[in-house]
Formats: C-alpha cells, sequence, structure tokens
C-alpha cells in the first residue's frame, strides 16, 4: 500500500500507539499509517482488552472508539486516565453531537474526530499529541523496548513487567528472557542459549539452562498461561499466551 500523505516520517525510537476499535477495517488501515510513521501499532476491539493491553504494553498514546462491545470508551478514558494522567488519548467516533465532543473532552480525552474521518488529519493529530506529550524523546532516552502478548521488556532499563506488573528479574535471568523475546516463537537448543547468554559451552553437558529457565518460568508464568514452553529433545520456545502456534 503506497504511503498516505500527511502521514508523519519515521521516527528513532519504538513509539507504541494503542488503537481500541471494533472495526477490523478500520483497526488494519490505523495500524497501517501507524507503521508508516515509525511506530508500532497494538489493538483491541473492546473495553477490557484495551484496558489489559494498556497495562502490558505502556502506550504513548490511544485512539479510542466510545462505542464497544463492553465497557464504552468513556469508561475505558477515565480508567486510562486513573492510571496515567497524563497519556494522550484521541477519541475516534461516530457521535458527532456537540454534546457527545464536550462528554468526550470533559472526561479527559485531548483530541475528539468523528467518523467519517481523513486519515491524513487523524495522523497529523496523533503526531501532534505525541509530540507535545514529548513521547518520541522519552522513548529515545529509555531506550529499546521489547514486547510479546503481555511481556515488555525495557533493555536499558533493565525492567520486566507482565500484564502490568512488574517483575524482579536477576542479572542472569534478564539476559536469557531478553535473548528468549529477541527470537519469539523460535526453538532455541540449550547449546544456543549458553553461547548467548554465558558466552561460553563449559556447561554443555549440565543443567544450568534448566535451572535458569525454571527460575524464570516460576516469575514470568507463575499463576498465568504459560509462554515458556519446552520442545523435548530440541531447547526452549517464547510464545505470548494466546499464541496458539
Amino acid at each position: 500500500m503506497p504511503a498516505a500523505r500527511g502521514v508523519p516520517e519515521a521516527r528513532p525510537g519504538t513509539v507504541r500507539v494503542l488503537i481500541v476499535d471494533d472495526e477490523p477495517e478500520l483497526t488494519e488501515l490505523l495500524a497501517w499509517a501507524v507503521t508508516e510513521a515509525g511506530w508500532r501499532p497494538f489493538l483491541a476491539r473492546d473495553g477490557r482488552g484495551a484496558l489489559t493491553l494498556a497495562r502490558g504494553c505502556a502506550p504513548h498514546a490511544v485512539v479510542l472508539d466510545w462505542m464497544l462491545p463492553d465497557l464504552d470508551g468513556l469508561q475505558v478514558l477515565r480508567r486510562l486516565r486513573y492510571e496515567d494522567a497524563r497519556l494522550p488519548v484521541l477519541m475516534l467516533t461516530a457521535r458527532d453531537a456537540l454534546e457527545h465532543r464536550i462528554d468526550g473532552l470533559s472526561a479527559g480525552a485531548d483530541d475528539y474526530v468523528t467518523k467519517p474521518f481523513s486519515l491524513q488529519e487523524v495522523m497529523l493529530r496523533l503526531g501532534g499529541l505525541l509530540r507535545r506529550a514529548g513521547a518520541e524523546r522519552a522513548t529515545a532516552a529509555d531506550g529499546p523496548v521489547l514486547t510479546l502478548g503481555d511481556l515488555v521488556l525495557a533493555e536499558r532499563t533493565r525492567q520486566v513487567q507482565r500484564g502490568g506488573e512488574p517483575i524482579a528479574l536477576t542479572a542472569k535471568e534478564f539476559d536469557l528472557l531478553a535473548f528468549l523475546i529477541r527470537h519469539p516463537r523460535q526453538v532455541l537448543s540449550k547449546a544456543q542459549l549458553l553461547a548467548a547468554v554465558w558466552s561460553s559451552a563449559f556447561d554443555s553437558e549440565g543443567n544450568l539452562v534448566e535451572v535458569y529457565i525454571y527460575g524464570l518460568r516460576a516469575k514470568i508464568d507463575k499463576g498465568r498461561a504459560p509462554m515458556i514452553h519446552t520442545v523435548r529433545g530440541a531447547g526452549y520456545v517464547l510464545r505470548a499466551a494466546d499464541d496458539g502456534t
């Protein structure tokens, strides 16, 4: 698909944009435009899913529909505002009456665009919100952020969250998880993990990798759908909890 006129050019860093709408074609169009802008889209089709995803991916901005299957957009907006008062939110909705616009802005939306909309206008407004929030500068300072499902790993600050909950890891546990998340859905052998994380194969016949995988599982997967899987005779693989492959 050719680049759209007015879509901002790519910039350094990983700016995360959460798109919340139950219309698949619309979300796919917005996701494409966000990707073309050099940002990373995260998609939710309902209010509860949006809140869960927001806690996991820590978005820099949100594009939010009003009419959702469960919680409506205003309920989602108020909860997002409660958790992060500075998060830029652009409401994109078919509700075009003046009182709806007033209600949306009063609930905490930073901007309000009605459907049908101009993609160019939406992206320019979103870019303006991000610039004012300083999201891109903050991202460049924080370093790369890696995500898989609801697992989030910040490389420079060495912080890990799953489902929005912080997880404390030892230095080697973090290095092991970082290598796994850089190779999602790939079966990695014990020798590969030893070479990448410990820079040697001195324990190729021992159980060092098994011990650290056990420790990671106890912290990452405990009480949750598992993400770290053993492939018998081959190694280990990290997959999003909802990835059936």
